[in-house]
């Protein structure tokens, strides 16, 4: 119950719930391109995630307020989800990029954009630096969208890592 209510008072997740998983680590260590990771606990009427995937791995919802599930076997990793989730609940994460470091793929609708090569800060859930990432691509898979930004960032920041902090000049 109390990490329920501090999602609800503070907007911050805390912890896995239904909505909220990772893959199972056994797939996610094996798959190339890598596996959508989806933090959406809440039963709200939303569905682009799922309509938006190419290989039917975001499940069709029975209801349009059920939270998303998935067949991470049918995940190609391609952030179609990433950019048209409303709520920027999606992101892919693919295990495989190197032996010590993981390809993080994060929803981006800030200004500037980050570039390819540029080192930022690493961020929590509630916005805390955790570590560095170097941008090592920036895509925009749906025109007019939100950016996807590919950061590669140590394998052991998986369960906390969710933006960056880009800052430049001043």
């Amino acid at each position: 119950m109390r990490d329920e209510a501090m999602l609800f008072n503070s907007g911050v997740l805390t912890g896995e719930r239904e909505g909220a998983l990772l893959p199972p680590r056994e797939l996610w260590e094996e798959k190339k391109g890598g596996l959508v990771v989806v933090e959406c606990p809440q039963r709200i009427p939303c569905n682009p995630c799922h309509t938006s995937c190419p290989t039917a791995a975001i499940r069709p919802f029975a209801d349009i307020n059920d939270t998303p599930t998935v067949d991470h076997s049918k995940c190609t990793g391609c952030t179609l989800c990433v950019a048209s989730c409303p709520g920027l609940a999606c992101f892919v994460i693919d295990l495989t990029f190197s032996e010590d470091r993981a390809l993080y793929k994060l929803p981006y609708e800030m200004l500037p954009v980050p570039e390819k090569g540029e080192t930022f800060q690493c961020l929590d859930r509630e916005g805390n630096p955790i570590g560095e990432g170097t941008v090592e691509n920036v895509t925009q898979p749906k025109k007019d969208r939100t950016y996807v930004v590919h950061v590669s960032a140590p394998k052991e920041m998986l369960r906390q890592f969710r933006s960056i902090k880009v800052v430049r000049g001043k």
